[in-house]
Order: C-alpha cells, then sequence, then structure tokens
C-alpha cells in the first residue's frame, strides 16, 4: 500500500505500475467542470429523443423503452471495398466491414442507468443480448460499450450505449482470445472462472456480490476505480445468460452504478463494454476458454474534478495507478447503495 511495484495483468499479457503513494502529491493541473444537472427530460432538438428528427432526417417514433437504430455516422460499412494490395510488408492493409448501431436505454433525457429502475435495467439487458445473436449470427465480433459523460467523449446526455459489428477480431478480443486459451490450456480451467473464485474467496477487492454476479476492482486495475464484473458460472456470451442471470445482472449493475455515483456525489463518467467469446464462424468452435466479462473503465481519481490522465509514461512505457487497487475497493465497498439523489 506504501511502495511502488508492478503487477502482472494475465487477461492482457502486460504489467502496471503501482505507486500509491503519489497520490499525496497536491494536484495543481487540469480540474474537470462536473457534467450538468440540468438536462431537460425532453427536448425537441436533442436527436436520440423520442420524436426527434436525427441528422438523416429519419424522424424517431415515440418510444417508451429501449431504441435501436443504425448508427447515423458508422464508422464500419457493410460494403466497403477491399482496400489495395500492398508492394511492401510494413505497410499493409485488410479489408474492414460491419455494422454500427445505437440503442437508447431510455426515452428520459435525465436518467442514467443508476437512476433505472430494475425492469428498465433489465430491459437493457435484453436488448444487449437480442443484438448479440442477431449481429453475432454473421459477425465474428460483436462489441457492445457505452461511453457516460463528455469526459469519456460522449456527445449526448441522452442515457444510450453503442454496439459495433465487425468482420475481424479487434486487437483486445485477438489479446483476450490467446490469453485465455493459454491458460486453459495449462490449467485446466477458464482464468476468470478461476479468478471470480479466487476474489470471491480473498474479498480483499470484492466490491459488490450477489448469487451469480461480482464485482471486483481487478488486481492488475489500471484506471483508479476500474472495476470487472463477472459471472459465477462459466458462460461464454451474454446470449448465454438465464432469465435469472438476467435479473441479478440488472441488481448488481444497478448496486454498482449506484455506488460510483456516491463517490463523488456526481454522475460518474466511465468508458464500459461487455466481452465474450467470439461470434460468427466461431459460433461452431470450442471456446470453453472464453467466459463473459465486463469491464468499466472510468477516469476519476480524487475528485468530481480531478481525472487520471493517460500520458507520457503511460502512452511511451506502460500503465501506472496512484492508488492500490485495494484501497479503490474498500473505498467504493464502504459506499451507501442508496442513490445520493
Amino acid at each position: 500500500a506504501e511502495h511502488q511495484h508492478v503487477r502482472y495483468n494475465p487477461l492482457r499479457d502486460d504489467w502496471v505500475l503501482v505507486s500509491a503513494h503519489r497520490v499525496k502529491r497536491p494536484w495543481q493541473g487540469q480540474l474537470e467542470k462536473p457534467p450538468p444537472e440540468d438536462v431537460p427530460r425532453w427536448d425537441p432538438k436533442n436527436p436520440l429523443c423520442p420524436g426527434a428528427t436525427r441528422a438523416n432526417g429519419e424522424v424517431n417514433p415515440n418510444y417508451e423503452g429501449t431504441f435501436v437504430f443504425p448508427n447515423d455516422f458508422p464508422a464500419l460499412q457493410p460494403d466497403a471495398p477491399e482496400p489495395d494490395d500492398s508492394d511492401h510488408p510494413l505497410f499493409r492493409a485488410a479489408p474492414a466491414r460491419g455494422v454500427c448501431k445505437v440503442m437508447c436505454f431510455h426515452p428520459w433525457s435525465d436518467l442514467t442507468l443508476p437512476l433505472m429502475s430494475l425492469p428498465e435495467i433489465r430491459a437493457v439487458i435484453d436488448s444487449w443480448a437480442e443484438l448479440a445473436t442477431e449481429l453475432g449470427a454473421s459477425y465474428p465480433w460483436v462489441q457492445i460499450f457505452e461511453n457516460k459523460g463528455a469526459m469519456m467523449g460522449c456527445s449526448n446526455p441522452h442515457p444510450h450505449c453503442q454496439v459495433w459489428a465487425s468482420s475481424f477480431l479487434p486487437n483486445e478480443a485477438c489479446l483476450e482470445d490467446r490469453t485465455q486459451r493459454q491458460h486453459l490450456s495449462q490449467h485446466g480451467v477458464p482464468m476468470l472462472l478461476e479468478y471470480a473464485e479466487q476474489e470471491a474467496c480473498r474479498k480483499e477487492r470484492l466490491v459488490v456480490e450477489n448469487a451469480d454476479w461480482l464485482v471486483v476492482v481487478p488486481y492488475w486495475a489500471t484506471w483508479p476505480y476500474q472495476t470487472l464484473l463477472l459471472p459465477r458460472r462459466h458462460v461464454c456470451r451474454l446470449q448465454d445468460l438465464s432469465d435469472s442471470e438476467k435479473d441479478s445482472l440488472a441488481s448488481i449493475m444497478q448496486r454498482l452504478l449506484i455506488k460510483y455515483d456516491n463517490l463523488f456525489e456526481v454522475s460518474f463518467p466511465y468508458s464500459m463494454g461487455w466481452h465474450g467469446a467470439p461470434t460468427g464462424p466461431c459460433l461452431e468452435e470450442d471456446c470453453r476458454h472464453w467466459q463473459l466479462h465486463a469491464h468499466y473503465y472510468p477516469p476519476l481519481l480524487r475528485s468530481a474534478t480531478v481525472r487520471k490522465f493517460m500520458v507520457g509514461y503511460e502512452m511511451l512505457a506502460q500503465a501506472q495507478r496512484d492508488l492500490t487497487p485495494e484501497q479503490a475497493a474498500e473505498r467504493l465497498r464502504s459506499l451507501p447503495e442508496v442513490h445520493y439523489k
């Protein structure tokens, strides 16, 4: 807790430098503006609101639950042409095709997931699973992710996420596929299933748990209050969850996100996303090495206005954090589970 050391991340096959004493240094860097709390519930000019007109001229339906539509500015398109052949191995390109969708969680712009009811969160989970099944029928990777807050690059406060399906396995997916496959081969048990069992027993990095799920600040966490959401049983994909597991997932997500908001009494910014076994042609392959999990990467370090920047040493050498995962977990664990609002 007091002396710097490095910790190994078996999921990414890399290391993080832990320098807990640095959190005591005075802060004279950039101060962020807390997110606005006066977001209107409905704004006809907001393209994600029910009945609003989007940039492409389409009018949203007056939806009352979740709402999924094609991203009007997609990073991936299904009919992109093949790149030209390379004349040198240092200048390679490969095809990249896919689809990008946006999913609104709720018709109200002033609600976030921790302020939604359990049935409303469960509806979000059901939509996630449906999209994973639909897009995963043909695409090898379906990335569900939420950027929450302007600090994380979110350009619209309306509660929503994105779903990108790609014709290729992205870098993080390839890396986790390799490390999990190696662990199963060497140890005979899926890495993250074994890890969840270990953390459930040790409890020092445990944040919240229930019968089906647990949330920990991982031993190798990079971001200050980073968490890892893990199922207790071996499950490869989001669409493989049972109804009861989806109910308990809604509950544990709500508990975690309330704690996040309560930490600095602010709508807590983060980027999160689901990782599970590849789909498409991989649905017929042996993917027992995979374990479903969700990553939460929040940037706030000391307060609602002081964030962790990944620059300098982090960009040029390796990841570094300013408080131990155990300290972060203890602080999150001790927070109330009733929202400060």
